[in-house]
């Protein structure tokens, strides 16, 4: 296994991957918001009339994984979240983060997590305001991203991924795509479509399954996915073998749609910091990951996703709302 990047270095390295003929793009919120106290996520509207103060709150998780199975995982705060907030409360399954996306930027969606390679684009088209991070007790957060294989499949290091598929996620995503397109590119001197084929499978549990059943030889994923399935048994850490482990990342990020009315904004993000972790089925699901995620914590889009936004300009990734 290769010496992990370190963040700076990864930045570097992604400035060096970027296309030439892109304009290094710079992050800004879409037209039909504002940011007037520079925190770079959209101001709420200043006039009472274009608050937004539903008769229910709509939540979704990002879709990294099954819906299904986290509709129950997340039932234990949504109640809470209801109570908080006196609103009844409705998970959204969401299948894509195209389809969270376009929900939130039509004002469907009102409170979700994004995960960490889209939380720019939702950010910036989608009027998504991220305040919490799950985080350890002691405050530790983040995942790392791997590039995996499974034993016996006769890739021994990156450098055998030539002339093989390669398993991202999705191109919103930042350990599923962005990072290790980087990382594969200078480190490796593989490209997408030359050196390798690239796939998708639409979600991080996809790649995983799709690793361990052996239909993709390797895979690009966010571990912390994975340690989750290992922990519900829906594969074996036997199953997998590991070729590249990066750096820390931030993880999902949650928050509430731009324009909701300010006293149910309060009251939301209220409910994420009183929410009482022991014994819950959140807890029970993700604290198998390193470090264990037993908490919420604050955060800002500003501090905690620069690098994101960094990878983001060095790669050419474009905020324009489609």
């Amino acid at each position: 296994m290769r010496t992990p990047l370190t963040l700076a270095r990864l930045v570097a390295i992604v400035a060096i991957a970027a296309v030439p003929t892109l304009a290094m793009a710079q992050f800004k919120l879409d037209p039909r918001y504002t940011d007037a106290d520079g925190d770079m996520v959209a101001d709420p509207p200043k006039s009472a009339k274009d608050w937004s103060d539903p008769p229910a709150l709509v939540f979704a998780y990002t879709p990294a994984e099954d819906p299904a199975v986290y509709a129950k995982v997340w039932q234990g705060f949504l109640d809470h979240l209801a109570k908080v907030t006196g609103k009844k409360v409705v998970f959204f399954p969401v299948q894509s983060n195209a389809a969270q996306l376009e929900a939130m930027r039509a004002g469907r969606l009102h409170v979700t997590g994004f995960n960490t390679g889209a939380n720019p684009i939702a950010v910036a088209c989608a009027g998504f305001v991220p305040f919490a991070m799950m985080a350890s007790h002691d405050g530790k957060f983040g995942y790392e991203m791997e590039i995996i294989t499974y034993p016996g499949s006769g890739i021994e290091k990156v450098e055998d991924l030539r002339g093989k598929k390669l398993a991202f996620t999705s191109e919103t995503s930042n350990s599923g795509y962005k990072a290790p397109s980087a990382l594969l590119h200078d480190q490796f001197k593989l490209e997408a479509g030359r050196d390798f084929e690239p796939v998708f499978s639409g979600k991080h549990d996809n790649s995983v399954l799709g690793v361990a059943n052996k239909d993709y030889p390797a895979a690009a994923i966010a571990n912390s996915v994975m340690y989750r399935m290992f922990a519900r048994h829906v594969i074996a850490p036997n199953q997998i073998k590991v070729l590249y482990k990066s750096q820390t990342f931030p993880t999902t990020g949650y928050g509430h749609i731009y324009n909701l009315k300010p006293e149910l904004a309060a009251k939301v993000r209220e409910a994420f910091f009183s929410f009482q972790w022991e014994g819950s089925a959140l807890l029970e699901e993700f604290k198998h990951t390193e470090p264990p995620q037993e908490k919420f914590i604050p955060i800002t889009f500003k501090e905690h996703w620069a690098v994101v936004r960094d990878i983001d300009r060095a790669l050419g990734v474009s905020y324009a709302c489609k």
